[in-house]
């Protein structure tokens, strides 16, 4: 039995060049999509509660300081929003949308200590989440901390129900 070498080094090369572009795109995020959570299994992974009038997270959940996007079904529609912990050690609370671009209901991506506009690409610190209002920013949403959770209002949450009125693309 003989073994064509050149074959194999061929064969070895395409698949550890195939094994290095795997990588390469897994480090750039281009395959995030596939492994991103909905959020309704954020949710669960966070050990978020729901009871007929609020929502509660538990802070340990946002220490990391990256975003969990949630949503709440209200009305037949899912109305979007999240929490997280800025670098100042604050945690808040806002609608996945803006008093701008919420017509087109792209929401906010997170990128390190910002929050983008996955419409017009704006950047805002997370810091200021809450701080600042209007245009571009985050649409702040109340909320109190008792007890190691976070607790949002339901009723806060659907009063935002109008920056939802599209489906989410």
């Amino acid at each position: 039995m003989t073994v064509n070498r050149g074959k194999g080094m061929m064969i070895g090369g395409v698949v550890a060049g195939m094994l290095v572009l795997a990588f390469a795109a897994v480090s750039a995020g281009m395959l995030d999509s596939l492994f991103k959570k909905s959020p309704a299994e954020s949710a669960t992974a966070a050990g978020m509660l729901e009871t007929a009038e609020v929502v509660k997270i538990p802070l340990k959940a946002l220490d990391s300081g990256k975003a969990l996007f949630l949503s709440l079904e209200s009305e037949g529609r899912p109305l979007y929003y999240f929490g997280l912990k800025s670098r100042d050690g604050a945690y808040r609370a806002a609608l996945d949308a803006c008093d701008v671009c919420f017509r087109t209901n792209r929401g906010y991506r997170q990128e390190a200590d910002q929050m983008v506009c996955n419409n017009c690409g704006q950047k805002f610190a997370c810091d200021k989440i809450g701080e600042v209002k209007g245009g571009c920013n985050p649409h702040p949403l109340t909320h109190k901390e008792e007890a190691g959770i976070m607790v949002i209002r339901k009723a806060d949450i659907v009063a935002g129900k109008e920056y939802f009125a599209r489906k989410r693309s």
